[in-house]
């Protein structure tokens, strides 16, 4: 064959396979039979065997894999990837829908209705009609770049259909990867009779599979996708959706896979009557659907009605009653975490309950066990839905033999014998059994983990069972002693290869360079998490000046409270947990914040408290809020006799009002941005940060 004619050749030849493997995995509705699919697959590779210059990253060939890669970079979205509001209450659910007429009180509001797929979050990018980027969510700002590995999932088109005119010069879509329940069933049924383990749930082994680092096996996986949103298009001309039924209608367009059973809703009982049935048929699907997503179908009402700093106000997450089932609880075992709490575990019968064999599920703490009157050897009830840890949510006392015994509570550490103490955990939590020695082995692995944890310091390897063996070995007690390890020490490990000791070296190594925040969240003090050590990053230009901070001084951030600023003076006023710090700077982390706002901490803003309200044009609400606190001012969520200022961007709404009423001073956009350049060039006062 010439090579004009296998050029030709091959250009259809890859249209009838791109063509069928639509029909296949995104319309579900075969053309062709699996043999005569086949024929035209095997055909393509024999031609792109003989002329290997027709081999491009667009050919079906390609899904199948490359080779393995070393890790997964951090990507950006064009738009941050926001989660949803969700509840279990159709009264919440009305609340909902009521809160968006409220706000948009001139407008008729009609509503879809899609089911929730129990999947992973992702993002996908299309350059040009591409695929050039996929990414998971992550934090919602930043995620990993999957891209090689979602390149074999078949539903994912790696060029956009030429139905689609114009094809966009940018096209980011959402959606979620996910395993069919048939697909799982046969996968462990094969995993199985090779003799490996069974995977747990398809949700788990859908995020496994994304992370794996070699695409060949991520090929083999019956992953899908099905793309409900669109985060960003640009196109040169042609007309944009205008709401979510023309935004599915476009994406079916563009070759994706879309929700089925979408339904159009105008009224709250139709849509509530809709949301039930939806829950009636769950079992019909080919995947798990845990819930279902309620949104506003108008896109320009959704810009309008906004997003709270976690969710979008325009939709919410429906999700159906957890799935519950009885079992025997057959003992009860203490579980003693980083920061030395007592937590009960209940043992029990292994029992299939929210798609997972659960054999272990918490009881919370010691009032918890009294409340419900739970013992050992007791029927009870388990219930585990989505993410939530399975929790025992009764007893059924009617089965009950009489030989059922209380479980007594230890005065001891069962980890290293320290007798406990007991504390108020406040605000209703009841009393915290607590071991009271720091260098209690349970208690330094915890904080090993956490440090490790990918939301702290991020370090590949840095797992429970690695930990264990550092911690038993006596290699690590701290998490500076972890940067002192050296190759031949880990590599000696039990069944700890030497490739996988040197990933887990390097990425120590990387994790030198992580922001402030982290390092912060990572040393575990009590009560510190990822949104407190953010806010620290923006007070503080870097640890030393956090570490010196008294605790009047950081009762006065806004976000930190008594509890907080009392639990952070005290964990570096100890001098034991200094020397850490020494030890930590001596072997390079990076102490310094990149969210600090270079500028005056006290100045014209000091003291006075801003809102924020509306849409604003040349900055986030958040980047607005960190500009102004990094020149002393505080930014509040809601207008009161103490708010001295109100930022009102584009539609504006309730908060304007009642600044307006409250004689409030408003500003825009653009005399806020005035405001902020005149308190930056102001002299900062003699009061130091730290």
């Amino acid at each position: 064959m010439k090579a004009a004619e296998a050029k030709a050749r091959h250009r259809d030849l890859c249209e009838q396979v791109r063509k069928h493997e639509h029909a296949y995995y995104v319309l579900s509705q075969p053309t062709i039979s699996d043999h005569e699919y086949d024929r035209f697959y095997r055909e393509l590779q024999d031609l792109e065997a003989e002329f290997p210059n027709l081999v491009t990253p667009e050919s079906p060939t390609q899904r199948v894999g490359g080779e393995p890669i070393s890790g997964f970079a951090s990507v950006r979205h064009l738009v941050p990837m926001m989660s949803l509001d969700n509840t279990y209450s159709q009264g919440e659910l009305r609340g909902f829908i009521k809160r968006a007429s409220k706000l948009l009180p001139e407008e008729q509001l009609d509503w879809t209705v899609e089911p929730k797929v129990d999947g992973v979050a992702l993002s996908l990018r299309y350059e040009n009609g591409k695929f050039v980027m996929g990414a998971t969510r992550g934090d919602g700002t930043q995620g990993d770049d999957v891209t090689t590995n979602l390149r074999t999932i078949r539903s994912i088109p790696l060029n956009l259909s030429p139905e689609l005119k114009p094809i966009p010069q940018i096209l980011e879509v959402r959606g979620e990867v996910f395993m069919t329940k048939d697909g799982f069933a046969k996968m462990n049924a094969e995993r199985e009779a090779a003799g490996e383990p069974a995977f747990v749930n398809p949700r788990n082994s859908t995020a496994g599979s994304l992370k794996q680092l070699d695409p060949k096996l991520v090929a083999t996986r019956p992953l899908s996708v099905i793309i409900y949103g669109i985060a960003t298009l640009e196109q040169q001309k042609g007309k944009e959706p205008q709401t979510q039924l023309e935004l599915l209608d476009y994406l079916r367009r563009a070759g994706f896979r879309t929700p089925e059973k979408v339904r159009h809703c105008h009224t709250e009982e139709e849509l509530l009557t809709v949301v039930d049935d939806l829950g009636q048929i769950t079992d019909t699907f080919a995947y798990e659907i845990d819930g279902a997503v309620i949104k506003l179908n108008a896109l320009h009402l959704r810009e309008r009605i906004g997003a709270t700093s976690k969710a979008p106000r325009w939709a919410m997450a429906y999700k159906y009653a957890a799935e519950q089932a009885e079992t025997q609880l057959k003992a009860i075992t203490i579980q003693v975490g980083r920061t030395g709490a007592l937590t009960p575990v209940a043992e029990l019968e292994p029992v299939f309950v929210g798609s997972t064999t659960v054999s272990r599920a918490t009881l919370h703490n010691e009032d918890e066990l009294k409340r419900k009157d739970i013992r050992i050897g007791d029927t009870v009830v388990v219930e585990k839905a989505g993410e939530i840890i399975p929790a025992v949510v009764c007893v059924v006392t009617e089965k009950r033999s009489g030989e059922e015994t209380t479980f007594k509570f230890p005065k001891q550490c069962p980890e290293c014998q320290t007798p406990v103490t007991r504390e108020d955990a406040g605000k209703g939590a009841g009393v915290v059994i607590r071991c009271s020695n720091p260098d209690c082995p349970a208690q330094i692995r915890g904080r090993l983990e956490h440090w490790c944890s990918r939301g702290a310091m991020d370090i590949e390897g840095g797992g429970e069972v690695l930990i264990q063996k550092l911690v038993e070995q006596g290699l690590a007690r701290n998490v500076a002693e972890l940067y002192k390890l050296k190759l031949e020490e880990t590599a000696a490990l039990e069944r700890m290869a030497e490739k996988s000791a040197q990933n887990f070296l390097d990425g120590l190594e990387s994790s030198k360079n992580r922001d402030m925040w982290r390092l912060v969240f990572g040393l575990g003090i009590l009560h510190v998490g990822v949104g407190v050590g953010k806010t620290l990053g923006r007070h503080f230009p870097d640890l030393r000046h956090l570490m010196d901070a008294t605790e009047e001084q950081l009762n006065a951030i806004n976000e930190i409270g008594d509890v907080i600023a009392k639990s952070i003076a005290s964990w570096f006023g100890d001098p034991e947990n200094r020397k850490l710090i020494d030890e930590l700077e001596k072997v390079g982390l990076n102490f310094s914040s990149s969210l600090y706002v270079t500028g005056a901490k006290t100045g014209q803003l000091t003291g006075k408290t801003f809102v924020l309200t509306g849409t604003l044009a040349n900055m986030t609400r958040s980047e607005a809020a960190s500009k102004i606190e990094a020149l002393g001012g505080k930014v509040a969520g809601s207008v009161s006799k103490k708010t001295a200022c109100v930022i009102a961007g584009a539609e504006a709404g309730s908060k304007l009002d009642k600044a307006q009423r409250l004689g409030i001073e408003i500003l825009s956009e653009e005399e806020l941005i005035t405001l902020l350049a005149e308190a930056a060039n102001q002299p900062a006062s003699s009061e130091s940060d730290s």
